[in-house]
């Protein structure tokens, strides 16, 4: 009798596995966003002898990256490579990364007033205001915003080379109102450095917290499924660096939407926070809410013609984004 040998063949799919904590310190402090994107970005434009120079091959959102192949990352290291080359023909070779994808151009030099131009306009720093939404008590991995940094002139996301959140204070609010979102005013302090920024992503900006944590009970994640309809919290910032909590209501949430930026929705019923910021303000990104002494996710936006409701993003979310490398 023949036997007859049975192979079992195990199939290994890729399992992402996340090692965050399941207590977590919840934030709700105003931080100062710096991040240094990788080159140079074009913003803009100016002309050179009545003439826009740059304008026939470079485009707004271009990031240059090298000049005459040399890297470049400064506005001052741009205008010190150009004042110290040979420019003969009135235009250097540079290598942009579009859409990302890497060309390699030249760069019209224009001569005015003494001085050799380029014609553009362009940002070696972008600098924001947001709220922290947690510290990982152990791997120190921190989350904040809650959606990405876009540049306002190019309508892109920044790519991070370099970055770092610092330490700020509310000076101000500016209230929104039906049809205008307001904003939060305050101090960076720029010496105050607190973490680096790893990434910038469309689910919020994660790094390395450096300093010591801050002294807060550390709280358990909700999951999405926990995540009810009725009464909430959310943790901000108002004044100078004072964390205070704020009633809402849980409005919604949405299964197919849970891994999102919008997997529920909230209504701001707290007095004192409607009378001090009319609903939703720009700034507030990123506060923590609490239901039921878990955090369950973060402040996302805000809805226009109805600056009481808002959207959050799943805390869950966040902390398996804030594992990735």
């Amino acid at each position: 009798m023949k036997k007859i040998i049975v192979l079992i063949i195990m199939i290994l799919m890729p399992i992402s596995i996340y090692a965050y904590s399941k207590n977590i310190i919840p934030g709700g402090e105003s931080i100062g966003i710096k991040i240094e994107p990788n080159g140079l970005i074009v913003v803009g434009f100016y002309k050179v002898n009545n003439d826009y120079i740059a304008k026939n091959n470079i485009k707004i959102g271009d990031v240059i990256t090298k000049l005459n192949g040399k890297s470049v990352s400064s506005i001052n290291e741009l205008n010190n490579l150009i004042k110290n080359e040979n420019i003969d023909n009135m235009s250097l070779p540079i290598e942009i990364v579009r859409n990302n994808k890497k060309y390699n151009i030249d760069l019209k030099i224009g001569y005015e007033n003494n001085t050799y131009k380029t014609g553009l306009y362009v940002k070696d720093s972008v600098v924001g205001l947001g709220t922290l939404t947690y510290i990982d008590p152990i791997s120190k991995i921190y989350g904040a915003l809650g959606h990405e940094i876009i540049l306002n002139e190019t309508k892109k996301i920044v790519e991070v080379k370099d970055g770092s959140i610092l330490m700020s204070k509310v000076k101000s609010i500016n209230k929104s109102r039906n049809g205008f979102v307001g904003s939060k005013e305050a101090t960076i302090l720029y010496d105050k450095e607190i973490g680096t920024i790893r990434k910038n992503t469309i689910k919020g900006i994660y790094g390395i917290w450096k300093t010591d944590l801050i002294n807060k009970d550390a709280m358990l994640v909700g999951t999405f499924n926990e995540i009810k309809t009725g009464k909430a919290y959310i943790y901000t910032t108002l004044k100078n660096d004072i964390v205070k909590k704020y009633e809402i209501n849980i409005v919604d949430k949405y299964s197919n939407r849970k891994d999102t930026q919008k997997a529920f929705s909230f209504e701001i019923v707290d007095k004192e926070l409607l009378s001090k910021t009319g609903g939703v303000v720009q700034g507030m990104s990123g506060s923590p809410i609490i239901q039921d002494n878990k955090i369950i996710g973060a402040v996302k936006n805000v809805l226009i013609d109805n600056t009481k409701l808002g959207y959050g993003i799943s805390i869950i979310t966040m902390l398996e984004e804030g594992e990735k490398s």
